[in-house]
């Protein structure tokens, strides 16, 4: 911890900006709740029936899924959940959002790269369904409720001790083999 403090007292850290996503939930033209996660917002089930979300972006429709539920995740929550449920990584200085469906059954259910100006809306067909985000804030939602993601106009500022590469924090944290199977 000395480490750490005399760091911060000489102010020999490096700074970075990451961006955040703002959800907003709707229930008969009300907004009921809102607010903002660094990594992801996801909608699931609650039970062990299939959830039916109708979603649009940017006010168009795209798809029906029935479907466990979705993340919309940021470039920084893209290496977590979303990348578990096997989604895309974005390097942290991508600005765009990544939408995934979760076991939809669909013939059209693929991790979708979206831009950061856009507005995606999620509307719950079904009942049990609870959105998360960041896995700390959490509400019921009901059928008819419409979620709105978009990027927030804040960002968070992350500070490191010493200046490292995406690359190589990617490399470390998934133990990828960066030796070809030859050992070369």
């Amino acid at each position: 911890f000395q480490d750490v403090a005399q760091a911060i007292i000489d102010k020999d850290y490096v700074l970075d900006q990451r961006m955040l996503l703002s959800f907003q939930v709707k229930r008969e033209n009300s907004v009921i709740q809102s607010g903002w996660s660094l990594n992801e917002v996801s909608i699931e089930r609650k039970s062990t029936t299939m959830l039916e979300l109708f979603v649009q972006i940017d006010q168009r429709p795209l798809s029906r899924w029935g479907c466990d539920g979705i993340i919309c995740a940021t470039p920084t929550g893209s290496t977590a959940y979303a990348f578990s449920a096997g989604g895309p990584v974005l390097w942290p200085e991508v600005q765009a959002l990544v939408l995934l469906p979760i076991a939809a059954h669909a013939l059209f259910a693929r991790p979708m790269v979206i831009a950061p100006s856009s507005t995606i809306i999620v509307t719950i067909e079904s009942s049990d369904a609870s959105l998360s985000a960041d896995a700390l804030r959490k509400m019921d939602l009901q059928k008819d409720d419409q979620v709105s993601l978009t990027k927030n106009d804040a960002q968070v500022t992350l500070a490191h001790l010493k200046s490292t590469i995406f690359t190589d924090r990617l490399v470390a944290k998934f133990k990828l083999p960066v030796d070809g199977w030859r050992g070369e």
